[in-house]
């Protein structure tokens, strides 16, 4: 494994972390045996950062139940979130705190952020509430060791988070479709300029720069293609690390095989080993994704559940995968997503424009105008009525 240094405190941490948000499972229920194996993996293979939050239902006492069973805890740093909005009284800093040690079942948090930062405002709020004295008593104590943020604003309020608190890390979501998109490369190289450890997230997209590309796309990285860089995966996660501004990025691996998968590239993938030609094919890559590209939703399911049974990564997955694949495609996964084993097909149109969903989207998407979008793509005339009629089909459900 590939190690790099914290430039805080000089603490050795592998080049790939674990995004423990997407574990198999049911939402809410990680499959605890799942996870395990996952784990365990990532720990064979010299893994030594793990990424869950309070908010990622199920997650914190998924992960703390494996460590206790494995006796792994001092091999690896835990990070976890505070939720921001769920702080309304400066109690509220500790009874979320205290409540996250005993899911994670220890003593400390290790990596210790304030969770999906939009604003200046929100970081405003905490001061008001005395997160900083918090903060303080909480390092004191041993209880938490380094305090940084996640981000998912504009590329203008970064800098006026970045500079407002003496932080030693952030966690930024990059990728080489998005070096202008939220904090983007601009902000790497500041946060990295400050001296901050910079972890990324979303490296791929949510997979859509694995094994969802537009074909092609997926055609200019297979002309182009060595041994090191034979997938898609290896493509986009070794894009990330070719920068020397990243400390570490995290990837949700779903099964040990994508943990050696991912593991064999973070060890050969170093800063400026990408050649100019590769870097070509990436900016070719890039220009195709752009122009198919209708919704930049990453999958991340925080918009979930819907009050009107709508699923909305599936609906928005279905209307890219329709310009990126074919519309029939594209249709296909729409009733996947809409239909399948449903007494009343959940579609697009069941919408009535509550806007829960858009206010907790860290992509900021407009999501009622974009479902209207995938609405119109999918559901005029036939489609619709097909739909209708398929979900009540007996073997349907």
């Amino acid at each position: 494994m590939q190690y790099r240094v914290n430039p805080r405190n000089g603490e050795r941490i592998s080049a790939l972390g674990l995004g423990c948000m997407r574990f198999p499972g049911a939402l809410g229920r990680p499959d605890a045996r799942r996870a395990r194996d996952i784990i365990a993996r990532a720990l064979e293979r010299g893994i030594n950062y793990l990424d869950t939050a309070y908010l990622y239902p199920g997650n914190e006492a998924c992960v703390g139940a494996v460590l206790e069973e494995l006796g792994a805890r001092d091999r690896v740093l835990i990070a976890t979130k505070l939720p921001h909005g769920s702080v309304r009284r400066a109690e509220d800093l500790d009874r979320i705190f205290d409540e996250q040690l005993r899911r994670l079942r220890t003593d400390r948090v290790d990596y210790y952020l304030v969770h999906n930062v939009t604003s200046p405002a929100q970081w405003e709020h905490l001061c008001e509430l005395g997160f900083e004295e918090w903060v303080a008593r909480q390092r004191e104590a041993g209880r938490i060791r380094q305090i940084g943020f996640s981000y998912h604003g504009s590329a203008g309020d970064f800098a006026v988070v970045l500079d407002a608190y003496d932080w030693d890390f952030c966690q930024i979501q990059y990728n080489y479709v998005g070096e202008r998109y939220q904090a983007g490369t601009a902000g790497l190289r500041a946060a990295a300029a400050r001296g901050l450890a910079v972890f990324i997230m979303e490296p791929l997209l949510g997979g859509r720069l694995a094994d969802r590309l537009p074909d092609r796309a997926r055609r200019i990285l297979d002309d182009a293609a060595t041994p090191e860089l034979a997938t898609p995966a290896a493509w986009g996660l070794s894009w990330v690390w070719d920068h020397p501004e990243v400390t570490m990025l995290l990837s949700g691996m779903a099964a040990p095989e994508q943990v050696d998968e991912n593991a064999a590239i973070a060890e050969r993938a170093l800063p400026g080993s990408l050649a100019p030609a590769q870097h070509e094919a990436i900016a070719r890559v890039v220009a195709e994704f752009e122009r198919v590209n209708r919704v930049r939703c990453t999958g991340c399911n925080y918009c979930m559940p819907c009050p009107q049974g709508i699923n909305i990564p599936g609906s928005f997955s279905a209307y890219n995968a329709s310009y990126a694949h074919g519309w029939f495609s594209g249709a296909w996964q729409y009733y996947a997503a809409s239909a399948v084993r449903t007494s009343e097909p959940r579609l697009v149109s069941n919408c009535v424009g509550c806007g829960a969903c858009a206010a907790r989207c860290p992509q900021h998407i407009d999501i009622p105008a974009r479902l209207a979008d995938v609405g119109r793509r999918f559901q005029p005339g036939p489609v619709g009525w097909a739909l209708k009629a398929w979900s009540r089909r007996p073997d349907s459900k």
